[in-house]
């Protein structure tokens, strides 16, 4: 009796350190399921976000080569991960779901106000915008700078700026506005090429003869990045913000002159890239 009782006191205690071992086995998998997954996936979202952080300064490089170099046609392979890539044209056309992007008027107090058009008067530029579908995140590249948003909160962010400069040597004040369009409807997903080319370019220079600028932004009622532009206009351009308040959905109006010096001249360039293939 002793030698089977020990032979059955011998198989229970292996039977309890298996249980304890494939407990412990299936509590450490769901471990890892309830907190390393998401983790893992958090990470890889956040991966996507910077490449296409980089992807997006890329293709701002692109287009100033296009508009400023006069580079006639570049090509850039790059890889969407976590979202979509698709073009907004500046001025979309049934079947087209696309909605016009954000609005610029350039007018003054002078010869050219507002009610008569103004130097520039409802100008889309269109954008390149990255959707991560993950994260709820936009990045546009638009009107020649870089700019994101979180969905689930207000505000948006500047990550590279446009080339608006004041040239105190001549006094002169140059606006570039740069408009985004395709041959065609196109989104991409995963790797492609992306091949633009410049359209059109034009250039108007205005005496000013002391009147006040001003520079009427509207955004995209849904895709509202107002708050980076505000943050450019006001900080970067010295310019002072007259009405409106950023991040409403709202039109806000910015004046000219900065700080002291008033412009005698303003250049107004626009620049027209198409994109051929995503």
């Amino acid at each position: 009796m002793s030698v089977r009782t020990s032979t059955q006191t011998f198989a229970v205690s292996e039977s309890i350190g298996f249980l304890l071992i494939f407990t412990m086995v299936i509590v450490g998998i769901g471990l890892v399921t309830l907190y390393g997954y998401p983790m893992l996936l958090q990470q890889q979202t956040s991966a996507d976000e910077q490449i296409m952080e980089k992807n997006m300064i890329v293709l701002q490089n692109d287009v100033k080569s296009l508009s400023y170099k006069t580079v006639p046609y570049t090509e850039t392979s790059l890889k969407v991960g976590g979202g979509s890539l698709t073009v907004y044209n500046t001025s979309p056309s049934p079947p087209s779901p696309y909605p016009p992007s954000s609005t610029i008027d350039i007018f003054d107090d002078g010869g050219h106000p507002y009610a008569s058009g103004g130097f520039v008067s409802s100008f889309h530029s269109g954008e390149l915008r990255y959707e991560s579908v993950s994260a709820d995140r936009d990045i546009s590249l638009q009107n020649g700078a870089v700019v994101a948003r979180n969905l689930i909160e207000k505000g948006s962010t500047m990550l590279a700026e446009p080339r608006w400069y004041y040239d105190s040597t001549t006094n002169t004040m140059v606006i570039n506005l740069i408009g985004i369009n395709s041959t065609a409807s196109m989104s991409r997903a995963g790797v492609g090429d992306v091949q633009m080319g410049l359209n059109t370019a034009n250039f108007t220079v205005w005496n000013l003869n002391g009147a006040t600028v001003s520079v009427n932004y509207t955004p995209d009622t849904v895709q509202d990045y107002s708050v980076a532009w505000d943050d450019y206009f006001r900080n970067s351009q010295k310019m002072i913000r007259a009405s409106g308040t950023p991040g409403t959905g709202t039109p806000v109006q910015y004046t000219l002159p900065f700080d002291l010096a008033r412009p005698e001249t303003l250049v107004i360039k626009k620049y027209d890239v198409i994109i051929q293939t995503l």
